[in-house]
């Protein structure tokens, strides 16, 4: 991903918040010379390793996993806000020549995949998976709501993948080669319309340049 200075975002900690508000990842693969995509919501493992461990899994009629060898390097997209921005929400399109971009928040994670076919991390990856989900909803669901003989069929028909992260790139593209004012006004506008991910992202990224 092509990345320039004032877009970077080399903070681990801030692509870790990406990746876990924004869970629902893009899978890249590579095999027999075709790519491949698989939409997946991930959960991330902080603590494994010296850049953690993104845990998923997919239906087994899916052929990814016996398309991958254990070790393979793939890429997971994670996208949070992104949005148009009109030249004519910059204050200084007046005095600058300015023309159509569009803004974006995302992270890609790079990493070795490992298939694990076994049904005690399978069900342990869905159990942290379903957790994790389920914590913001009044009465959460839990697996064990679930007719037993019923999740372990379901269990059965899944595989897990394992992704070892080996690098991770980050880019927050929030106008941040133009002024603060144009940054600024970019953002009320986009709030104005209801687009409050992406417009609060950039009032943020004015504050700080402003300072």
């Amino acid at each position: 991903m092509y990345v320039p200075p004032h877009f970077a975002v080399r903070d681990q900690n801030a692509q870790f918040d990406l990746i876990e508000r924004h869970p629902l990842g893009v899978l890249v693969t590579h095999s027999k010379g075709t790519l491949d995509a698989n939409h997946i919501p991930f959960e991330l493992d902080r603590s494994k390793g010296d850049k953690g461990v993104l845990n998923c899994h997919v239906a087994r009629k899916n052929p990814v996993w016996e398309e991958v060898a254990n070790g393979d390097e793939v890429l997971v997209i994670f996208r949070a806000a992104d949005a148009y921005i009109s030249p004519n929400w910059y204050p200084s399109k007046h005095e600058f020549k300015q023309v159509p971009t569009w803004n974006y928040l995302v992270v890609h994670a790079h990493g070795r995949i490992t298939v694990r076919d076994d049904e005690r991390y399978v069900r342990r990856n869905v159990a942290k998976l379903t957790h994790m989900h389920e914590a913001s909803q009044p009465a959460s669901w839990k697996m064990g709501d679930a007719p037993k003989d019923f999740i372990d069929t379901m269990v059965k028909a899944i595989v897990a993948l394992e992704i070892e992260i080996t690098g991770l790139v980050g880019k927050s593209k929030l106008s941040q080669n133009k002024e603060v004012r144009d940054i600024q006004n970019a953002g009320e506008m986009l709030n104005a319309r209801g687009v409050n991910g992406m417009g609060e992202a950039m009032l943020a990224a004015a504050a700080a340049q402003s300072q």
